[in-house]
């Protein structure tokens, strides 16, 4: 061993539902273990022994362990635990919990995906309870919003928490990182119950077709059968260019999203809420995504403060024919299932058309029309699909 001390975690004033690990290894004199918890009392025998089979698991019979606890849960310290002993020690074995029974569901193709709620990798805090919002999805984020330094502690984190962390029935979804980095992040969620994997950077179908042939390869390893869909994430011209290719590269893509932050940033230009600088790769990706039959989801607003702001962004988006949007926030979350439900206006036109159609169908009619304009299949899906709307709003 190079090294005999390690640290994993996080600590701090401002710090909660997390601890910090210091781990060192020794020759002789066992296992030694120095617990700080305001917890202690009543789960402190828990932990250590949590923290005792974790070491036994892989083989360590001789260290001082401290843990500084935060009011952690145990597929936190289990997590923290594990990345500390990876960093002195070299192997492939995981510390694998049970997955829960309530995180064993998977997700369906076409079901909607108004809202994704982005959480942080590596910040338990802001897991624990984010289903209770009622986003659509919940993006466990791998890539931007973790450290460097920090990204194999938050695989591990964000893998415990797959398999231990009630989410209300939302879809789990991990962001993994850019290939080809991201295509080590696949083993640590993918056999664990995730719904679906964002890929960011997608500047290509290629790097679709390497996604699904390393899922096939742990498929087969791991035994799963349970969908794993994608949203490729569009973030650069290159990537706006190619969005038809990627939208149509793999039968598991259900949506396509843009970033803006970095499509702004590649174009060399400013982001504003107005959003002229990205009409073009907006519209662009749209067409794809309509052309492919997925759907087209829009970028986050980073301006959480700004609900205004807001309601017009999604306003827009939504008359650009995007099906969602990202969050930064729980208050975003009920503005944009607001603003993507369907209005009074729309759904009366809605079941107009609808009844039209199924009139003209019983009584044999070729030709379908509404007053003095025809309907064609198109158009009686559009309002098809707006009635699914408004029930799954509760409109109707």
């Amino acid at each position: 061993m190079s090294n005999t001390i390690a640290t994993a975690g996080n600590i701090g004033p401002k710090i909660r539902s997390d601890c910090k690990i210091t781990l060192e290894l020794k020759n002789s004199d066992g296992i030694v273990i120095n617990l700080t918890s305001k917890v202690k009392k009543l789960y402190g025998d828990s932990i250590i022994r949590l923290c005792k089979n974790v070491l036994e698991y892989y083989e360590i019979e001789n260290a001082n362990l401290t843990v500084e606890d935060r009011g952690a849960l145990d597929f936190v310290i289990a997590a923290r635990l594990e990345a500390a002993i990876k960093k002195l020690i070299s192997t492939n074995k995981e510390f694998l919990l049970p997955i829960i029974d309530e995180n064993k569901y998977s997700t369906k193709k076409e079901q909607f995906r108004f809202s994704r709620l982005y959480l942080p990798g590596n910040t338990p805090s802001m897991m624990l309870n984010a289903g209770v919002h009622k986003p659509n999805g919940i993006i466990l984020d791998l890539e931007d919003s973790v450290a460097p330094i920090k990204k194999d502690e938050a695989k591990l984190l964000v893998r415990n928490a797959l398999c231990q962390l009630n989410f209300y029935g939302v879809e789990r979804m991990v962001r993994i990182n850019q290939l080809p980095k991201g295509i080590d992040d696949l083993k640590y969620v993918v056999p664990h119950y995730v719904n679906l994997l964002l890929i960011p950077k997608c500047e290509g179908a290629e790097q679709i077709t390497f996604i699904d042939n390393e899922i096939e390869k742990l498929r087969k390893k791991h035994g799963f059968d349970y969908p794993i869909y994608y949203m490729p994430i569009i973030e650069s011209a290159l990537g706006v260019e190619k969005s038809f290719e990627i939208a149509t590269a793999s039968k598991n893509n259900v949506s396509m999203a843009i970033g803006l932050e970095d499509f702004t940033a590649d174009l060399g230009v400013k982001r504003t809420n107005e959003g002229l600088e990205s009409l073009y790769a907006r519209t662009r990706m749209v067409n794809a995504c309509k052309a492919a039959g997925i759907q087209p989801i829009d970028s986050v607003f980073s301006d959480v403060a700004n609900i205004d702001a807001l309601k017009e962004n999604v306003r827009v988006s939504k008359s650009l024919g995007f099906e969602g949007m990202g969050c930064i926030h729980p208050r975003q979350i009920k503005v944009i299932h607001q603003s993507f439900a369907p209005d009074k206006f729309e759904i009366e036109k809605a079941l107009k058309i609808i009844n039209a159609y199924d009139e003209a169908k019983q009584k044999g009619l070729g030709v379908v029309s509404l007053g003095t304009k025809m309907i064609d299949p198109p158009v009686v899906k559009r309002a098809e699909t707006t009635i699914k709307l408004a029930k799954n709003f509760g409109l109707i």
